[in-house]
């Protein structure tokens, strides 16, 4: 490519879902065009905002706490200094001496688990996965909600795979890099007992054991049609794991029941072309109607003049509060 093609391309042609290209141009043009996947992959850092709040996060709630605790160091005004006034150059050198020691004994001694918690996944997410996963997301973080322009975003495993967690879409959430880094640090739940709560079934539930019989399903979650159907096409979403009430669910479970929900809303509608609308159900306890303890969420296709009058919908599960106008 000659001189003017490029500035054709950078000017006019570069079609920019991030800095991610003039920023590895730029860095190639700065070394002579040549540049290892680590400078480059520098050069992107030194520009991400979200790293360098993640560690000033890391600076006054972790070190600069025990420092000034210990009376080492004072902070005030976002400054941190250092109170010990009165030291020689010399003296000044030694203590760095110590200080390299001191890092080149603890990263000898762990080696790369040091940095574990900040490495990416060793089952990375697949680039279409990905995509799948911020754009249910809208691109926003799932936890803070924040943009997927003002801050970068990073696909997290809701169960961590060192935890039994699978990449699957369903274990997958959507979270800025600030979320997920605080998920990491700070969540100290222990998952190792969901690994085996998710096999749990029980042998006189009816959903348990229909549960192989179904043809559609994903890791956590599983379709049966009714066999009382209110209309043509209703269908039965139910979690795999034996579980009486939809607000007992886990973060995955869930976004596996609505995984499969908007699958078969969209499966439906293309196969039947007399649906123009749906009612979504959770009968969630014995007054409110449940007969079998098994959670499923009910999907029942609506066509025009399957009622006299559908206005109030699920509203009319109690009699005379249909009407509300």
């Amino acid at each position: 490519m000659r001189y003017q093609e490029l500035k054709d391309f950078i000017a006019n042609k570069m079609r920019m879902q991030h800095i991610y290209q003039p920023v590895m141009i730029k860095t190639l043009l700065e070394n002579e065009g040549l540049a290892s996947v680590r400078k480059i992959a520098e050069a992107f850092l030194a520009r991400d905002e979200s790293q360098i709040e993640y560690y000033e996060h890391i600076t006054r709630s972790m070190p600069g706490k025990v420092l000034q605790k210990h009376g080492i160091v004072d902070y005030a005004d976002k400054v941190f200094v250092l109170n010990v006034p009165d030291i020689t150059q010399e003296q000044r050198s030694e203590l760095i001496a110590l200080c390299d020691q001191k890092i080149k004994e603890y990263e000898e001694e762990r080696g790369k688990l040091i940095w574990q918690h900040r490495a990416r996944d060793s089952r990375e997410v697949p680039g279409s996965l990905r995509y799948q996963i911020l754009s249910k997301a809208k691109f926003r973080c799932e936890l803070c909600g924040i943009s997927a322009e003002e801050k970068a975003l990073d696909v997290d495993h809701i169960v961590p795979v060192n935890k039994g967690g699978k990449t699957v879409i369903e274990n997958l959430q959507a979270l800025c890099y600030t979320c997920n880094s605080q998920k990491r640090d700070l969540d100290d739940t222990d998952f190792r007992p969901w690994k085996d709560l998710y096999e749990t079934r029980e042998g006189h539930c009816i959903f348990c054991k229909l549960e192989k019989s179904s043809k559609i399903n994903n890791s956590l979650a599983f379709v049966l049609e009714d066999k009382y159907p209110v209309s043509k096409g209703h269908l039965l979403i139910c979690p795999r794991r034996h579980v009486k009430s939809f607000f007992e669910l886990g973060a995955a479970e869930y976004k596996s029941c609505i995984l499969l929900l908007q699958q078969m809303k969209m499966d439906i509608s293309k196969k039947d072309s007399s649906v123009s609308g749906f009612n979504v159900g959770i009968n969630d306890g014995q007054v409110a109607g449940q007969t079998v303890f098994h959670c499923h969420v009910h999907l029942i296709p609506r066509r025009i003049g399957d009622v006299d009058d559908p206005t109030g919908g699920v509203r009319n599960i109690i009699r005379g509060r249909g009407k509300y106008m």
